[in-house]
């Protein structure tokens, strides 16, 4: 007699997302890999006395889900207990906030920094109503006189800070932004307490750097949220010496160590790929190269559970504040620039053009940050460019967001197999208040699922956490029917895609972006045990019901990671 499984599924509908995306029965896991998909009848001389069995009752076997967009430490610190939740629907207007921060101000020592994450003012009741009406310093001040608020933004692309926060940033009405930044002033010149892009360098500057400790437990959390979520895989998109500055430096170079001693330990319940990032958000096209080419790997990683895939560049800003480099104007003016070194936009497409070449010509794949449709054009241009100057197999570079992808871009990206990785989730926080930035036409185009596929581009989805919350269910329901978070409109219906190519997004094209589609992202004999169970039957229920299936186990690498079934 052969090996006997150490788990098996039976009695539900299992979802291979293989090249037919046929439906099965019955599963069986050996080990690490999964050993047979059919019948109940393939898998029943696997079953012996030590064999789980999990009778599925109609439940959906999936491939584990790969967030192929997820800043990991920065979600656990963004997410409570070690941040101030400030995002809808924990909060609902200006007044909301001010509370939740009061409340916070009362549990730490004086003087401390308290901070917040994820408030979008196109959910708070007093911005809503006056268009006009930001977040200021003054709603903080009188719940936090004396401890500094930094409150950002769900976004990450702004930061919201009372006075005192500026107090000890060194910032006043004589302060110059960072280049590619704004530090945003009221009629009478002086700081709102907003900063935009690269001013919020201003705030990581005052800010007690994050230490081993803080971001060990910010992984730990995510991996338990992750785990929760059926995700079994993630691309942590950036980290190194360009996110020192960022989030207190949570895209930081020692973040990958960490993450390096959670994988010696075990700890590891998820896949992780690495994008490193050598820069900020503006650079120069001298400075990438040079920091790329110092970059200096910590020992001990493994190709399957923590590897380095690629490099991430910022070529762009995004929407809401109006620095994605459109070709046409925002409404009331304006087509945002790329974000990186130089005076004058051809200036900057030649930077833009020179950190791509020099990635790709040291064998790296490329994720380029790329929102605005000119921005997304350029980066697929020199994507092109790139290939054609030094010709090399199976690069793989992607845009990463692709809002406003057009169909050039689209052309260009499918000739030469590179990517897409687009947002689902972040489609449904901001279809509706994306209206009075770019108009209706292209707020319903953003995210262009369908004319993508159509096209023939890969295309992976992630949730950009913590943007969004990392819940692929609701991913899914939105690609399938378009409809807004605030209001449930349908924001360009053209735009729809179907159920499975909508799963195969957060499975085996994810798996391509991560070169693994050979050994993961679909539930075939010999790939890799990484799956997760959704209660009810996915491929039958109302879209509209996704986002609440309960994820009842998930399992990576034959390790049960997260254990709801009933007891049976």
């Amino acid at each position: 007699m052969g090996t006997y499984a150490d788990l098996v599924f039976v009695g539900g509908r299992v979802v291979t997302v293989d090249a037919e995306f046929s439906v099965a029965e019955a599963l069986a896991v050996t080990g690490a890999v999964i050993s047979a998909v059919g019948t109940r009848e393939d898998v029943a001389p696997l079953i012996g006395p030590g064999t789980r069995v999990v009778d599925l009752e109609g439940a959906t076997l999936l491939p584990g889900i790969n967030d192929s967009h997820l800043h990991g430490c920065a979600y656990g610190m963004a997410s409570p207990p070690l941040s101030v939740e400030v995002g809808h629907p924990a909060v609902s207007s200006l007044a909301d906030v001010a509370e939740a921060v009061r409340e916070a101000v009362g549990r730490v020592p004086a003087g401390q920094w308290v901070t917040g994450h994820g408030w979008d003012a196109g959910f708070l009741a007093e911005c809503v109503a006056d268009p006009s009406r930001q977040p200021s310093r003054a709603d903080l001040d009188a719940v936090s006189p004396d401890h500094p608020v930094v409150l950002y933004s769900f976004s990450g692309h702004a930061t919201w800070v009372n006075s005192k926060a500026l107090e000890l940033m060194g910032v006043d009405r004589d302060t110059v932004a960072p280049p590619g930044g704004a530090i945003v002033t009221d009629a009478e010149g002086e700081p709102t307490g907003l900063l935009h892009e690269g001013a919020q360098a201003l705030v990581q500057n005052a800010l007690p750097p994050l230490g081993v400790r803080e971001r060990t437990e910010a992984i730990r959390s995510t991996l338990a949220s992750l785990a929760a979520l059926g995700i079994t895989s993630y691309t942590e998109p950036g980290l190194g010496p360009g996110g020192d500055g960022i989030m207190r430096g949570a895209l930081g170079t020692q973040t990958l160590e960490v993450y390096r001693r959670l994988l010696a330990d075990g700890e590891l319940t998820a896949r992780v790929g690495v994008l490193l990032l050598p820069t900020g958000m503006t650079s120069t096209a001298e400075e990438f190269a040079r920091n790329l080419d110092a970059l200096d790997l910590p020992e001990g990683l493994d190709p399957r559970r923590l590897t380095v895939l690629g490099v991430k560049v910022f070529a762009d800003g995004i929407v809401p504040n109006k620095t994605a480099w459109m070709h046409e104007p925002y409404v009331g003016g304006g087509c945002g620039s790329l974000c990186v070194g130089g005076e004058v936009d051809d200036e900057r497409v030649a930077e833009i053009r020179a950190m791509v070449r020099h990635a790709h010509a040291a064998g790296h794949q490329l994720g380029v940050h790329a929102t605005g449709d000119r921005a997304i054009d350029t980066v697929a241009d020199a994507f092109a460019e790139a290939a054609a100057e030094h010709p090399r197999e199976d690069a793989r570079h992607y845009v990463i967001h692709g809002d406003f992808l057009t169909p050039h871009a689209m052309k260009v990206l499918a000739a030469h197999d590179f990517g897409v990785n687009m947002n689902p989730t972040i489609k449904w926080t901001v279809a509706d208040m994306e209206e009075e930035f770019v108009g209706a036409g292209r707020a319903a185009y953003a995210w262009p699922y369908r004319d993508a596929l159509d096209a023939g581009v890969r295309v992976a989805s992630g949730s950009d956490a913590p943007v969004t919350h990392p819940d692929w269910r609701q991913g899914v329901a939105t690609m399938v029917l378009r409809e807004s978070k605030a209001a449930g409109r349908v924001s360009g219906p053209e735009q729809r895609i179907l159920l499975a190519e909508a799963i195969r997004t957060y499975t085996i094209d994810a798996a391509w972006q991560d070169f693994a589609e050979d050994w993961k992202g679909s539930l075939e004999p010999g790939k890799a045990a990484d799956l997760c169970v959704l209660g009810g039957d996915l491929l039958g229920a109302d879209p509209h019901a996704i986002p609440e299936m309960p994820v009842l186990l998930t399992v990576m690498d034959g390790r049960v990671v997260h254990d709801a079934l009933p007891a049976s």
